[in-house]
């Protein structure tokens, strides 16, 4: 035996089978996150436009993903404006259901009977079809002039549209945790004197925080959908045109790639709103709460 053989320093430490599985296994899934969507999505177009090439099938039918393309790069100054006009009334609609949604869920968690007077037209209004609703609105509604500026009648009507679609997840969800906070923790401040106040911001509104964030998720994408309905529905073009107007406009002129064009831009802002309120809920909850906390497998 040599003096290399009894050497400490020589000597190799112990190796733990179950990390470096542990770290493999972590490696993997962190490059699979991303390669396995990317490899779908690719494989998802040459299905495509082998489909298109294969059956040789019009492109005013069905384009390929090449025709889309030219259709969006060519079209890119008029979808982009169109774009803006959509994601504002989206953005809008989400923040007024935010407001009214939360606002109404303190209010239905501190009174019983404004909970038992109003809760039910909140049911009526989301299993209520908003393609029924939306051209009463539209009817119905006129200008407001708020001193400053003056909304006009069609961007109302829209918005109020996309805020009926995007409300009742907001206020549901707030509701639902704003009742799940500790009964146990409820006596607590009862018995130290708390006052409604004092529970409901340093209890209740911390416990119910993941459920609105939860229901915000929802909301982000029902308020875009909302939105394209409600331009579906008040048809008129111009430059205060949405993204659902281009789609009409070019299903009537038969540019079906424009459409599709028009189309790829909805589904992607879609997920980059699911995406944006993701990482928000994450930013909230990943230091304390149980579903945003990561744990070693």
């Amino acid at each position: 035996m040599t003096v290399a053989d009894t050497d400490p320093a020589r000597i190799d430490a112990p190796i733990d089978i179950d990390e470096l599985a542990r770290q493999r296994r972590r490696r993997v899934e962190k490059i699979a996150s991303w390669v396995l969507p990317a490899a779908v999505i690719l494989g998802a177009l040459f299905a495509w436009h082998w489909t298109v090439v294969a059956n040789e099938i019009p492109h005013y039918i069905l384009p390929g993903p090449g025709l889309v393309w030219e259709a969006l790069v060519e079209n890119a100054a008029t979808l982009f404006a169109s774009w803006l006009i959509t994601i504002q009334t989206t953005a809008l609609a989400l923040l007024a259901a935010v407001a009214g949604g939360v606002g109404l869920a303190v209010l239905f968690n501190q009174s019983r009977f404004a909970e038992m007077a109003f809760y039910p037209f909140a049911v009526i209004l989301q299993v209520t079809p908003v393609v029924a609703v939306a051209p009463l609105i539209l009817i119905y509604v006129t200008d407001v002039d708020l001193g400053l500026f003056v909304i006009p009648e069609k961007v109302l009507g829209m918005l109020i549209v996309a805020w009926i679609v995007a409300f009742f997840p907001i206020l549901s969800n707030s509701t639902l945790g704003l009742r799940s906070a500790d009964h146990n923790l409820r006596d607590l401040f009862s018995i130290y004197g708390a006052t409604r106040w004092q529970k409901l911001r340093y209890l209740q509104i911390p416990a119910a925080l993941p459920y609105f964030l939860g229901g915000l998720r929802i909301a982000g994408g029902l308020s875009l959908i909302g939105a394209v309905v409600a331009e579906f529905v008040a048809g008129t073009g111009g430059m205060g045109s949405g993204l659902a107007f281009r789609i009409l406009e070019a299903n009537y002129r038969l540019k079906t790639d424009l459409a599709f064009a028009a189309l790829i831009l909805i589904a992607l802002t879609g997920v980059l709103i699911f995406a944006l309120l993701s990482f928000l809920s994450h930013a909230l909850l990943h230091k304390w709460h149980e579903s945003a906390v990561k744990r070693e497998v």
